[in-house]
């Protein structure tokens, strides 16, 4: 007999809400999330592919009040400097726009790329070792599903200085920072993006991105 699970209609319709209402969100409640929770959404993030199996992702837990002052700085240094980069309207509307969820999120997560696993033996990575990196930005995707089955809230905080982060955090040399996440419950639901609603960037039709050869 076998084992294969069989994805009735009801759950492909089910994996499609949560497909569309996986948000990147920046407005948390302040509420912990049990530790079982974290640590089997980090569990599922694990279960993604990697490239020869070499599972280079790197999961460092932010818990120290004061290395989170320190990548908050970092974040308020990065969005300064982001900023000069837009003129009139749009300086005015990233001004305006809330761009991480630092000061709340109970849980900051550093996503690193061991770039040397012993994991794997280097298969499949020498024609394009950056492969590795792709495979911790699946597991991130991954955990932002897993999170959101689970009702919690991720973050990504792209706005950041990666080499000053990974100093901060003392991580092995060899180590590349991939993502900087906030995880929390979400002070409000939406299935639009942010930044399509405050009026950034919306949604490019799917035709845009085929093409054909």
């Amino acid at each position: 007999m076998s084992d294969t699970p069989h994805f009735s209609a009801a759950f492909r319709q089910q994996l499609v809400d949560l497909i569309e209402w996986r948000r990147d969100v920046r407005r948390f409640r302040t509420d912990p999330i049990p530790p079982d929770v974290l640590i089997e959404i980090l569990r599922l993030a694990t279960h993604s592919p990697s490239v020869g199996h070499s599972q280079p992702w790197r999961f460092v837990l932010v818990e120290d009040p004061g290395l989170r002052v320190r990548i908050r700085r970092n974040f308020s240094a990065a969005n300064s400097e982001a900023l000069h980069a837009y003129k009139g309207e749009k300086a005015r509307l990233y001004a305006s726009l809330k761009l991480s969820g630092l000061d709340d999120a109970p849980v900051q997560l550093a996503i690193f790329c061991d770039n040397d696993p012993q994991a794997g033996d280097g298969l499949g990575r020498q024609t394009i070792p950056q492969t590795l990196h792709y495979s911790v930005a699946g597991a991130v995707q991954t955990l932002a599903l897993a999170a959101r089955a689970w009702g919690v809230g991720v973050g990504w905080v792209s706005i950041i200085d990666p080499l000053d982060a990974k100093e901060s955090l003392d991580v092995p040399e060899h180590w590349d920072l991939v993502s900087y996440l906030c995880l929390g419950y979400p002070q409000e639901e939406h299935r639009d993006p942010e930044l399509e609603r405050f009026g950034w960037q919306q949604r490019l039709p799917l035709e845009s991105f085929i093409f054909r050869r």
